[in-house]
């Protein structure tokens, strides 16, 4: 699949895959403060995401596939890969599928192992919002709040509402799809090999995706890994401490 992606800066080329119902806008400020210090930044929109194009089928497989896509067409030699929970197990299987592609990777706050599903009371919420009798963006706002009560997973949520047409709301991300494979997004990744390219897991010290038992794990698969936790942040690490995290990136990429 041909995903759609921005560009920001010149230099040594770093691809950005945001997380579950995100998208490459997420990550503008940090994708700026990165080219200030002299990189190429590719901010892409995964597949049921952003302005990418929609598809039934939504696994890891074809998600590293459609980041090979994208170095191959746009020839970009050794990237940094950054990756977001959910675009931190792509880039993760990708360096699996596609070894001595990257030349670094940095996995935001998620391990490889299998998470249960625990969204459905986002998609109960988005559920609600009736694309077909809502008028404004205040209404789906309203809609959303009544069970989630978070106003930044709510903001986070909204940034994907756009006007289809002059009067008809839509979310960019394709809903159905993504809900249908949420246990695909979850899944443990199996990897048949160690992975020897470098890799820097960054943790936030709020959240529990990465424990102190994944630690074992993640040895034992990246041969070449270290873990570094950021503290006072949640799982959204760049948004929580960005100046901590952009210093962590920078040191491991510079």
């Amino acid at each position: 699949m041909k995903l759609h992606y921005k560009t920001i800066g010149s230099g040594r080329p770093v691809i950005i895959l945001h997380g579950l119902f995100g998208s490459g806008d997420n990550w503008i400020t940090m994708a700026k403060a990165l080219a200030a210090h002299g990189f190429q930044v590719f901010l892409v929109d995964q597949r049921n995401h952003g302005r990418s194009d929609h598809d039934s089928e939504m696994n890891y497989s074809n998600m590293a596939a459609d980041l090979q896509e994208l170095i191959i067409d746009h020839d970009i030699q050794k990237p940094v890969l950054l990756g977001h929970s959910m675009g931190g197990k792509t880039i993760m299987w990708h360096s699996h599928q596609y070894p001595d592609i990257a030349e670094k990777l940095i996995v935001v706050d998620i391990a490889p192992r299998q998470y249960p599903p625990h969204h459905q009371h986002i998609f109960e919420a988005l559920h609600r919002v009736d694309l077909e009798k809502i008028s404004s963006r205040g209404a789906a706002e309203a809609i959303i709040s009544n069970s989630i009560h978070d106003r930044s997973v709510i903001f986070f949520l909204l940034k994907n509402l756009y006007w289809d047409t002059a009067d008809k709301l839509a979310w960019r991300f394709n809903l159905n799809a993504i809900e249908r494979n949420i246990n695909f997004i979850g899944e443990q990744l199996l990897f048949s090999t160690v992975i020897t390219t470098p890799a820097l897991f960054v943790k936030g010290s709020n959240s529990d995706y990465i424990n102190s038992s994944d630690k074992r794990y993640i040895e034992s698969h990246f041969s070449n890994s270290e873990i570094i936790t950021v503290e006072g942040a949640g799982h959204w690490v760049h948004a929580d401490q960005p100046e901590g995290f952009l210093a962590a990136v920078l040191n491991y990429i510079k």
